[in-house]
């Protein structure tokens, strides 16, 4: 047996609208749900307010007595006297533990006596002149004997006169040997070393003592061909 249905009765025609209505009723809800707040329950007990008063430390004011002090103790001076250059003086020994009351005790500085040094005088010209012990050919002998010549000077083709000067002690030793004027090569040096080994001459006289004097000696370096 077939049915049939009236067109008002057929809800498949409708089918869209109610789901529109749907929808619209879920989005209703939905923005209640958020728009709705929950707040926590906080439970605030009772609290007495009490007020604290601090009572504030009244300060007595005090007069100060005005304490007056000894008078200082009078400064000690010390007053420095100059000395001489030459003069002696004992070193001074500061005590920082020191007081009023110490004792210092100042002993009176030492002086002392030097004996001057005079350097004998050294005569040019003497009445009575050194001498080589042998005279001027014993020493002549000697310089050509002991004189080597450096071997600087024979390459370098170097020859000439050097003079020397020393001093002929009362005793007759040489001292105070030096080259007034020289023609190097090492020939200064050899003309020195030779004239420091002489042997003691007979010293110089000035009025009939022996005194110190002054000599100049000229050393030729000659090349042989």
């Amino acid at each position: 047996m077939k049915e049939k249905k009236s067109a008002k009765a057929n809800l498949e025609s409708k089918r869209g609208l109610f789901i529109e209505i749907g929808l619209i009723v879920v989005l209703a809800l939905v923005y209640v749900a958020f728009e709705l707040k929950s707040y926590e329950r906080i439970t605030v007990g009772d609290y007495v307010r009490t007020d604290v008063i601090v009572e504030e430390e009244m300060v007595e004011i005090t007069q100060h007595e005005k304490i007056e002090l000894p008078p200082p103790p009078p400064q000690e001076t010390i007053q420095l006297n100059a000395v001489e250059d030459d003069e002696e003086v004992e070193d001074i020994i500061i005590d920082a533990e020191a007081t009023v009351t110490t004792v210092i005790e100042i002993k009176e500085p030492v002086k002392v006596v030097e004996e001057e040094i005079f350097e004998e005088e050294i005569f040019v010209i003497v009445e009575s002149p050194p001498d080589y012990p042998g005279g001027d050919e014993a020493r002549l002998n000697f310089l050509r004997n002991n004189i080597k010549y450096p071997q600087m000077a024979r390459e370098a083709g170097i020859q000439g006169t050097v003079y020397v000067n020393f001093t002929v002690e009362k005793d007759g030793s040489i001292t105070q040997v030096k080259i007034t004027r020289g023609i190097g090569g090492g020939c200064d040096e050899e003309a020195m070393r030779v004239t420091r080994m002489m042997p003691k001459w007979k010293a110089g006289k000035q009025r009939g003592k022996e005194v110190r004097v002054s000599f100049n000696m000229p050393i030729k370096f000659t090349l042989q061909d």
